[in-house]
């Protein structure tokens, strides 16, 4: 027996963001600001995905993200989709991209960097995209996304 069972349910408006890989769900929550969101959050994690192994999803009614917003995204989740929703329909689908400059959105982890000592905007040169790889704009050090701290 093939049964479809709809396990998180759906929303009026708002955005739904799929395919965050199922152990980054919490940094996307936190990346966002959901915590601090009044309206309906729903999110399920550890949902079957044969594309990811294992995915997480998050339903925000009432929310529209701006793109720096989905450039966070897009550094922690890079295969994440965006579901623009209006009146219980998809009206529009994004994939997240990361663009070729971060800036403002992720910190140095270079202690010694001058935007960690003094109050500069970061700016990052990506230097790959499948892998996750920021060069510093100003200090020149290469990040990997294990290194990757993003602004909160």
């Amino acid at each position: 027996m093939n049964k479809k069972e709809l396990k998180v349910n759906a929303i009026k408006d708002g955005t739904v963001i799929d395919h965050i890989p199922a152990k980054d769900l919490f940094k996307v929550i936190r990346i966002l600001k959901l915590d601090k969101y009044n309206n309906q959050i729903t999110f399920g994690t550890n949902l079957e995905s044969k594309k990811l192994g294992y995915k997480a999803i998050i339903k925000i009614s009432d929310k529209f993200f701006e793109d720096d917003e989905i450039n966070k995204i897009a550094l922690v989740a890079s295969d994440a989709n965006l579901n623009i929703i209006r009146d219980y329909q998809v009206i529009e689908k994004k994939t997240v991209t990361i663009p070729d400059q971060i800036i403002g959105i992720a910190k140095c982890f270079n202690p010694k960097c001058i935007t960690n000592n003094e109050e500069i905007i970061t700016k990052f040169t990506v230097v790959s995209k499948k892998d996750v790889s920021l060069k510093c704009h100003y200090c020149e050090k290469i990040m990997d996304k294990a290194q990757l701290i993003i602004n909160q």
